[in-house]
């Protein structure tokens, strides 16, 4: 697999992983046989390669991609907004992405089409040292709130948190702390930060101490990410796509099945993979967070929760335009279960 470099820090990070960008694929997927390379996929991540997506960082390992014809090429980002940016700029075939970057570009008029659902459980949460005493979403009034970056998931879910409790984002000074970084809060630069299930379990294990966690899914339960496409490139890489999918799919299914070979390959490929027992701890999380309701097949995209979360950033005012989630779901591409 390999790495592309992104703008401004990201291209450390990447520079960091040269080695994996040029390293063989000596593994095939188990049980599968190999093809020709067809085609190149360039995935837009949200994240730099962190050890939550071991999934992707093993295919110079496993070679669950190759094994389906496709070179895999994941380009970093700083959020799901960039990740729609890039792959509106053209960098990138497949953006990976949340639900509210991905209406908010809905919203501008960008045809966009949803294909897998990445995460059907929602990871979100705002964290606040317990001496804050910030236990509801009306206590964030006119408090400093750290986020990912502007574009990322954590500040689309905590809008929503916001307006569900009669607030705005005026009503609070966002300020951006970065991916997993929660020593802002720790030291008193904001009140709380808004976050995800992994990146409180990381800082709990460095010492972030007791906190108070608000979970996004008390408010609105919705997906946490999907990957999206260019409604053109439909007609044009079906073939490719529906590739890709079921390789991630069959990576998907490694990672649950082998969470402690997960672990060690993050050890091996994630920029946070230093630690094998938390490694271990945040891929568990991110598998239970994979898993669809009801027994459904690895990102099957539950329409009817989708359009309820269209709905309510629509009435939230978070969006200007209803969706019609069905037009702009595309699930012909999902492979057989």
């Amino acid at each position: 697999m390999h790495f592309s470099p992104t703008r401004r820090a990201l291209l450390t990070a990447a520079a960091g992983l040269a080695a994996t960008s040029v390293a063989p694929l000596a593994a095939r997927a188990q049980g599968a046989s190999a093809t020709a390379i067809s085609g190149t996929v360039t995935l837009a991540g949200w994240s730099k390669p962190i050890s939550e997506i071991t999934n992707l960082l093993a295919e110079p390992d496993k070679g669950f991609f190759k094994a389906q014809g496709v070179n895999l090429v994941y380009l970093p980002g700083a959020g799901g907004g960039d990740a729609i940016r890039n792959l509106l700029s053209g960098q990138a075939d497949v953006a990976f992405t949340d639900p509210g970057s991905f209406f908010m570009a809905l919203d501008k008029g960008e045809k966009l089409r949803a294909i897998y659902d990445i995460y059907p459980q929602n990871v979100f949460n705002v964290v606040s040292l317990k001496s804050a005493n910030i236990t509801r979403p009306a206590d964030l009034k006119g408090k400093r709130i750290g986020v990912y970056s502007l574009s990322s998931g954590t500040r689309q879910n905590l809008l929503v948190m916001l307006h569900q409790a009669g607030l705005t984002e005026a009503d609070v000074e966002i300020v951006v702390t970065g991916v997993l970084n929660f020593a802002p809060l720790l030291q008193g630069q904001v009140d709380a930060t808004a976050a995800t299930d992994t990146g409180l379990l990381v800082g709990r294990k460095r010492g972030l101490g007791e906190v108070d966690v608000m979970q996004v899914s008390d408010t609105l339960n919705v997906s946490s990410d999907l990957f999206v496409v260019r409604e053109s490139a439909l007609p044009q890489k079906q073939a490719l796509l529906r590739a890709f999918l079921k390789a991630y799919r069959d990576s998907a299914a490694w990672m649950i099945a082998h969470p402690e070979e997960a672990a060690q390959l993050a050890g091996k490929r994630a920029l946070d993979g230093t630690d094998l027992a938390v490694n271990l701890e945040v891929i568990r999380l991110r598998n239970a967070a994979s898993i669809a309701s009801g027994g459904r097949p690895l990102g099957t995209i539950d329409i009817g929760l989708l359009q309820q979360a269209a709905d309510a950033y629509h009435a939230l005012g978070l969006i200007k335009q209803p969706i019609d989630i069905a037009a702009v779901v595309d699930t012909h591409l999902l492979p057989e279960a």
